[in-house]
């Protein structure tokens, strides 16, 4: 008797999809939008409302949202919110919670005055300096004083005079702005009209000092 030949056969097919798995295959999840959350923040501090209490102006803060939005305050700092937030808290941890808000307050101000006073006796110094017969340039140092960054300032001087303007030392080694130019008037009326990043510099403490060169310099 001959031998069965074996048929190619085609694999068995795969069982069809319960309802269950035609139903998955079927429904796709639509991702839903995440909403934006709305953040009031502090004018004081600047902070969002929940992290004023780490901040050092605490008290200021709590005064001005008491007077802006009272009815947030109340959400945040009535007797009831508060008993809710330290109601865990023993009367000696909320004393020395009070004793440290208050010891930063201190702290904070104290730093603010000295830097108040430190802008008040510094000078802007703007010296009109004679390279040559006919040539000038202008050199503009103590900005940094009244926090203005050097870099930025002298690319403002470049853009808006037209002229070169880098950060360089001047003979005592200290950091100041030469301007290509005799424009030591131009940034006095800056000064006085408080543009750009110049905003913020008392104009009865800037000094203009005119530097002529010598004979004999080459």
């Amino acid at each position: 008797m001959a031998p069965n030949k074996k048929r190619n056969q085609p694999p068995p097919s795969s069982p069809p999809p319960t309802d269950a798995a035609a139903s998955e295959e079927t429904t796709t999840e639509t991702p839903q939008p995440i909403q934006p959350i709305d953040v009031f923040y502090c004018k004081v501090c600047t902070f969002p409302l929940e992290y004023c209490e780490f901040g050092s102006r605490f008290s200021k803060c709590k005064e001005w949202l008491k007077d802006e939005q009272p009815e947030i305050f109340n959400r945040y700092y009535s007797e009831e919110a508060l008993q809710a937030k330290i109601g865990t808290l023993s009367l000696e941890g909320q004393a020395l919670l009070e004793k440290d808000t208050a010891k930063k307050e201190a702290k904070a101000e104290a730093k603010a005055l000295a830097e108040a006073k430190k802008k008040e006796a510094s000078t802007v110094t703007i010296k009109r300096i004679q390279r040559n017969k006919n040539k000038y340039v202008t050199s503009i140092h103590g900005l940094e004083a009244f926090g203005i960054d050097l870099k930025k300032a002298a690319k403002f001087f470049a853009t808006k005079f037209a002229c070169g303007s880098s950060v360089t030392k001047n003979p005592q080694g200290l950091d100041e702005i030469v301007v290509q130019g005799d424009v030591s008037g131009d940034i006095v009326e800056m000064i006085e009209d408080q543009v750009g990043l110049l905003k913020g510099i008392p104009p009865d403490n800037v000094v203009q000092v005119e530097e002529k060169k010598k004979k004999g310099d080459s």
